[in-house]
């Protein structure tokens, strides 16, 4: 079983930064992939950002790529998204994600932290 807690979300105004940290606990290991996804109201949840635990190799969607940029700490088994230049529709509900493994689906979630970006 995996555990991971978000942090760093709440309220910034358009081109504004915040960086969320999610705390991985756990039974990982170095294959583990650790994303990070967002939902917002009255829309599908989707994919933002992931990195490999081992090699720290990085995959961002399209509409974050230059903006965000995801890293993981492995001393404080935490992995990061820095997200710079944020914009009204970045708004949304961040979760943090964990798999075995490329390609496999992402089994282990966080609570979720609201990140809003006003006008």
């Amino acid at each position: 079983q995996v555990q991971l807690v978000e942090s760093g979300g709440g309220l910034v105004q358009a081109g504004g930064s915040l960086r969320l940290s999610c705390a991985v606990s756990g039974r990982t290991g170095e294959s583990y992939v650790v994303g990070w996804f967002r939902q917002a109201p009255g829309k599908e949840r989707e994919f933002v950002a992931r990195v490999t635990w081992s090699g720290g190799l990085t995959l961002y969607a399209d509409p974050v790529l230059g903006r965000f940029t995801i890293f993981r700490e492995r001393a404080k088994n935490t992995v990061y998204l820095q997200m710079n230049n944020l914009k009204p529709e970045d708004t949304a509900v961040y979760y943090c994600a964990a798999t075995q493994g490329l390609g496999a689906k992402f089994e282990y979630w966080g609570q979720g932290t609201q990140v809003t970006v006003s006008l």
